[in-house]
């Protein structure tokens, strides 16, 4: 048996394969399936068997079997070579997935064959008659189908601005394993239409009325989004028959490896709040499982993908919708992704990198508006680290804040979204009118606000080509500083309190700046290996909550919500704090922890995170970062020292030395946040707990006591960018409280007095 790496999302999440013209083929364990691994050479005269009274329908890198007798062994043969065996589940079905593509496949019993099989390869090109002769399963409005090039239907829907006849429109698809395409669940889809766009919701294979077989953004779904962006841009009314992409989360990052397929008629893609890196992102941040958020959301996902796992489902096959109940017949055959997870903590290739975006991104060559907030509750916000990599698109566009999964739908980001959209798919002179009602209807529900800053239309009397050349000479990366904390607004309202625009990211300007741990839980600006004695904790992440927050799911998002963000327990944890500093002192981009480490067990995991302790004795969360140090290796190829980037695999992973000190980096997620002249810089370093809205590990500490050495023989020390020449708002700061995604305490100091 091939054991199949798995890093999933969220939302989230979160795994893929990328769409390379072609893999070898890895036969796997599905539900349903038993597959044999090695390949075992037939008779080389197999016995006559009859015509298959199955049906085949080969595609790509796959083979499904419909309507055969429950029970029955099949192989895939190729030649004289069984590939793969697998038994028919109790629907008539059974799939074999990562076939290599090529010619001449047989899937036989002991009796039957179906032979001549073609599988395809994600690399070939379908005609254009595919897409032009779908208009007859996708309607000009309203609950349809498009047929993808292995005939697998995906059930769509579309909603017009207005009527037909004032068409064509320009359009956006938005394309996940939720339920768009459900007709009663598309409330965003008013976000689109709202401004004069045709909106497809459509459902990826596996999901909601399409069929085929669920698995998270395997090679078959990416390509499958070639297709749908393909049939949708054929229709009469898509204006110049090229669209768009928009999502949050999960069709977010749905449009990266779409994209990645690069679809023709694609026009430019707008995903938000996403990840670069399922594994090492969300999944298994610093090598340890997240467990609060994306092994959760995996198990609803796989829930869902069950046949009639979406309750609407179920209702249109009730009412007759014969394709939607025929759609669920592979639906026995997806596998089991939490039990994968659990099977495989580490990160392997090929298929670790394919289920990377930061891996593919440079595939991508249209327009991309993209934004996102440090502390994202779901995906995390480490999706930064991908940006230097979209080499082949014309324009990259980012926006960057404080605050959590929704801040990219949040006014600020929105007025600047809209342009986006207007400009590229539109292609008119934008026009926010419609941004106020949008922010209002959105407001209530999601932030339980209703007032937000103008929507102004700052391109008013100009051509659009007079527009677009002004909005092309903004600078493209936007960070909103202090979301939350603008004082026109009532506090956690998404509004920052100030902005600042810069030409690229990474910050080419920054200084990366150290601090050096040293004695009585100090942090000594630009020195290290300053102190004479070790410190050390009891790893116990019994000794608080695993999170800070502990409501419903949406009640995060909200400007009143409420944390329970607790001080480490004396003994549980060790803080390290600067002097007051001098002057403002603005960070933007990741960092690093480099820790000299020993431990009474033979491995620990290890939290950090950065806070600012006011002058008033407040503190503010920023950001934090994990490593479980049997996972330190670095790849040094990617790594610098203000991102170090972690291998995760299994052959790199190592046991700490006894009683030895061992130097480890621990990478700390991206942020920008203004420290201000008198506030203090805090590190603190403890086991995982008490430091994220949702994300829980399942972490190996237990009790052990942990070490930390910072002599001139062992200089542990903290690295962060700073900006110069940042202007700083001289007023007073943000209440306590009000930032979006950072709580706020009382400072108190840890067990060695930082």
């Amino acid at each position: 048996m091939s054991k199949r790496p798995l890093a999933v999302l969220t939302a989230l999440c979160l795994l893929a394969v990328a769409c390379s013209d072609g893999e070898d083929a890895v036969p796997t364990t599905e539900a349903g399936t038993e597959t044999t691994a090695a390949e075992t050479t037939v008779a080389e005269t197999l016995p006559a068997l009859a015509p298959a009274t199955f049906t085949v329908q080969p595609g790509v890198q796959q083979i499904a079997v419909l309507d055969a007798e429950p029970g029955t062994e099949l192989s895939v043969i190729n030649g004289t070579t069984t590939i793969a065996t697998g038994t028919v589940d109790e629907q008539g079905a059974l799939l074999f997935r990562e076939v290599a593509e090529g010619d001449g496949y047989m899937v036989a019993s002991d009796t039957e064959a179906a032979t001549d099989i073609t599988v395809m390869s994600p690399g070939a090109t379908p005609p254009a008659s595919l897409y032009t002769e779908e208009q007859t399963l996708l309607p000009a409005g309203g609950f349809g189908y498009i047929v993808t090039r292995d005939g697998t239907t995906l059930s769509a829907n579309v909603l017009l601005p207005g009527p037909i006849e004032n068409g064509p429109f320009p359009t956006v698809v938005e394309y996940s394993g939720y339920q768009p395409s459900d007709p009663d669940s598309a409330q965003l889809a008013a976000l689109y239409t709202a401004q004069g766009f045709a909106y497809v919701g459509v459902n990826m294979r596996g999901t909601g009325c399409s069929g085929g077989s669920y698995r998270f953004f395997e090679t078959a779904q990416s390509i499958d989004g070639y297709d749908v962006i393909e049939a949708v841009a054929a229709q009469p009314w898509v204006l110049d028959n090229e669209v768009g992409m928009v999502g949050i989360s999960y069709p977010g990052i749905s449009q990266l490896f779409v994209a990645a397929t690069q679809p023709p008629s694609l026009n430019s893609i707008t995903p938000l709040s996403v990840l670069d890196d399922s594994y090492r992102s969300t999944l298994y941040p610093g090598g340890i499982l997240n467990t609060g958020f994306a092994v959760n959301w995996t198990q609803e996902r796989v829930d869902q993908a069950r046949p009639f796992g979406q309750e609407w489902t179920k209702a249109r096959a009730d009412a007759g919708d014969t394709m939607c109940a025929d759609n669920q017949r592979l639906r026995l055959q997806n596998p089991d992704l939490v039990a994968e997870i659990d099977d495989n903590p580490f990160y392997s290739n090929p298929l670790g990198d394919s289920l990377a975006p930061i891996t593919f991104v440079d595939k991508i060559n249209v327009p991309v508006f993209i934004a996102g907030a440090w502390q994202d509750e779901q995906t995390g916000g480490h999706f930064p680290a991908m940006l230097p990599d979209f080499a082949a698109s014309p324009h990259v566009y980012v926006t960057l804040t404080n605050g959590l999964h929704t801040e990219s739908l949040s006014p600020p980001v929105a007025r600047r979204y809209m342009e986006f959209l207007q400009l590229y798919v539109g292609k008119k002179v934008p026009d926010l009118s419609a941004g106020a009602a949008i922010a209002g209807a959105l407001g209530g529900a999601i932030w339980g606000v209703n007032t937000f800053g103008p929507f102004e239309s700052r391109f008013a009397g100009m051509t659009y080509e007079e527009a677009l050349a002004a909005f092309e000479a903004d600078k493209p990366v936007r960070i909103l500083f202090e979301q939350g904390g603008d004082p026109a607004f009532s506090p956690g309202t998404p509004e920052p309190h100030f902005t600042a625009e810069f030409d690229s990211w990474p910050m080419a300007f920054a200084v990366t700046t150290l601090w050096g741990l040293g004695d009585d839980g100090a942090l000594v600006t630009g020195e290290q290996g300053t102190g004479s004695t070790a410190d050390e904790y009891t790893a116990d992440p019994s000794a608080l909550p695993a999170t800070f927050y502990e409501g419903g799911s949406s009640g995060v998002w909200r400007a009143d919500v409420q944390y329970d963000w607790q001080p480490l327990p004396d003994g549980t944890g060790l803080g390290y704090v600067t002097e007051p500093l001098e002057s403002d002192t603005v960070v933007i981009g990741p960092g690093a922890v480099d820790l000299w480490v020993k431990a009474t067990a033979a491995d620990t995991d290890l939290e950090v995170t950065i806070s600012e302790v006011r002058p008033d004795g407040t503190e503010i969360y920023v950001q934090s970062g994990w490593l479980r140090a049997s996972q330190r290796a670095l790849d040094e190829a990617r790594s610098s020292d203000l991102a170090p980037v972690l291998t995760n695999a299994e052959a790199d992973a190592a046991d700490l030395p006894a009683g030895e000190f061992t130097e480890v980096k621990v990478p700390i997620f991206p942020f920008a946040h203004p420290f201000r002249k008198g506030s203090r810089i805090r590190l603190t370093i403890d086991a995982p707990g008490n430091n994220r809205a949702v994300w829980e590990f399942r972490t190996i500490s237990n009790g052990e006591t942990v070490t930390i050495a910072h002599d001139a023989d062992h200089p542990s020390r903290l690295l962060l960018p700073v900006v110069p020449d940042i202007a700083v708002p001289q007023a007073a700061p943000p209440a306590c409280g009000s930032l979006r995604g950072q709580p706020c305490r009382e400072y108190v100091p840890a067990g060695n007095g930082g």
